[in-house]
């Protein structure tokens, strides 16, 4: 995807957000994606990371991570709704702003992902859409990712947050994530980390099928491991999950 096509998507999952928030019955209904969060929780965070990447990309410095008084928000007041909106257009502006190649800090540094506006674009589309489908299940509405942002979402997870993790703790593995509608990526995991499809053609221990939306649910700890189809040693990817959000 371009990146204008990053800065639409997040501009439709965070309306996505705020429809499902604006047709619940109460805030205070509990998400069962992030079981200890409120719907108003859900809201406050999701506009509280938008504001944060703002600041992080028109500060378009890689160095660094911006000083805590500016990215210390309060607490929002009033109509969350029309907060939350507000939000999603500081973090729009600053990246139309910057365009894609200005330097930005990232905590995903260590997964060789790009310290760039288009990189924090891409993983706000990530954010955006899983906490959008997250207030969507709240109401009972959850619907499935858009296609774009589900195919995408794979290879981003694979490469950014999980390439991010760290070491491996277990022996070391090969697992296949493949998608029904879109590609299959083979994961290699050991004690030196993560490498997304590397060159060989070893068999993976475990293939893990499923649509590409379900694969990112799946990942995300948004869906049962019994949502998908695992072909292989299903203990692997309960373990990866766990070492993945740790």
């Amino acid at each position: 995807m371009t990146f204008d096509d990053y800065l639409a998507l997040i501009e439709d999952r965070s309306a996505a957000l705020r429809s499902a928030v604006a047709a619940a019955p109460s805030l205070q209904a509990r998400v069962p994606g992030c079981p200890d969060w409120t719907l108003a929780d859900l809201v406050e965070h999701v506009g509280g990371v938008q504001m944060f990447w703002a600041v992080v990309v028109a500060e378009a410095d890689a160095s660094s991570r911006p000083p805590g008084d500016k990215t210390d928000f309060e607490s929002p007041t009033g109509d969350l709704v029309a907060w939350s909106a507000s939000a999603t257009r500081q973090l729009l502006d600053a990246l139309r702003a910057a365009g894609p190649s200005s330097p930005a800090w990232a905590w995903w540094g260590s997964s060789g992902a790009p310290l760039n506006a288009g990189a924090v674009a891409r993983h706000q589309v990530q954010e955006a859409a899983v906490h959008a489908r997250d207030a969507e299940e709240t109401i009972g509405r959850a619907a499935p990712l858009p296609a774009a942002v589900a195919v995408d979402g794979v290879a981003e997870f694979l490469s950014v947050p999980l390439a991010s993790a760290g070491p491996w703790p277990g022996a070391p593995v090969r697992m296949a994530f493949a998608a029904s509608d879109g590609r299959t990526h083979l994961v290699d995991l050991s004690s030196v980390g993560v490498s997304v499809d590397p060159p060989t053609t070893s068999s993976p221990a475990l293939t893990v099928h499923g649509t590409a939306g379900e694969l990112v649910l799946g990942l995300y700890n948004r869906i049962p491991l019994d949502s998908l189809r695992l072909e292989g040693d299903a203990s692997l990817l309960a373990e990866l999950r766990s070492w993945a959000h740790a």
